[in-house]
């Protein structure tokens, strides 16, 4: 599974962030729960009845103990840590870990208003020039860490959310015109085919400009207080979040990793349903 992805300002009263996504006023989300645990401790996570596909296959992975002894092959401290690889169950110290699944994916469901807040449970997935329907891993997922963002930091956030919008769009795009494509290259049409790739790059761009990706006032809220990743709203399936435990992903973020960002220690997870 590879890796994991114009100006705008929102006054924000002190008053408002009680009534944030993350409020502990908050109730708790529907949705069966479980609990990961770890050396550096447990994680109590709700899945999101909203994403059903994702809540049922994660809950049938759980009981059949697919995820037991797994361990987090991917953390990335102030981003996030990631786990669910097969082939990490037995790996070796050296192996490269990050390509094994099961023979399926899952097809997206991706909320609009279910942001990758710190503590959500995504899916990982491949990237969109070979899965532009961004279908998820079967048992590759990640917990988001994130960090804490200023104000002034909201435009440039926007800003690399439209260049990946823009970006996802031209692969789309370039899909849809694959047969033209290859008659370019099979005449050696060197000129034809990079024209055909500029003017769907150029459509691109101007399409999302025609409607430019905003920051709602609930992601500013919670990018600006509790932290997250903003930029990857919209690209991949949140399916759940850390009820209690999220310094839990702050310890497993702080760990020190070698080669593709693998932990030097195996910090492995075991996972049980605690509520239907």
């Amino acid at each position: 599974m590879k890796n994991i992805f114009v100006k705008s300002f929102l006054i924000l009263a002190v008053a408002a962030i009680s009534s944030c996504s993350f409020s502990q006023n908050k109730p708790v989300p529907e949705g069966p729960q479980v609990l990961i645990s770890t050396k550096y401790g447990d994680m109590k996570v709700v899945l999101y009845n909203q994403t059903p596909l994702h809540r049922d296959n994660f809950m049938k992975l759980t009981k059949e103990g697919v995820f037991d002894s797994l361990i987090f092959h991917r953390v990335i401290k102030g981003f996030m840590v990631q786990g669910g690889d097969p082939n990490s169950k037995r790996a070796t110290k050296d192996q490269v870990l990050g390509d094994g699944d099961l023979n399926y994916t899952i097809p997206a469901e991706i909320i609009p208003g279910i942001i990758h807040k710190k503590g959500v449970i995504a899916a990982a997935r491949n990237g969109d020039e070979e899965n532009p329907e961004r279908r998820s891993s079967a048992t590759q997922f990640y917990l988001a860490q994130g960090k804490v963002y200023k104000l002034d930091e909201i435009p440039a956030i926007e800003q690399k959310m439209n260049i990946s919008a823009s970006e996802s769009l031209f692969l789309k795009m370039k899909s849809e015109k694959i047969d033209t494509l290859m008659l370019f290259q099979m005449a050696r049409n060197k000129e034809g085919y990079d024209k055909l790739i500029e003017k769907l790059k150029q459509k691109a761009i101007k399409e999302v400009e025609k409607n430019p990706v905003r920051l709602t006032r609930q992601q500013v809220e919670t990018y600006t207080t509790l932290g997250g990743i903003p930029h990857l709203d919209g690209g991949y399936t949140v399916f759940g979040e850390v009820l209690d435990g999220l310094a839990v992903i702050d310890s497993i973020a702080a760990q020190p990793t070698g080669t593709n960002d693998r932990p030097l220690e195996n910090i492995r997870m075991t996972i049980k349903v605690i509520k239907e």
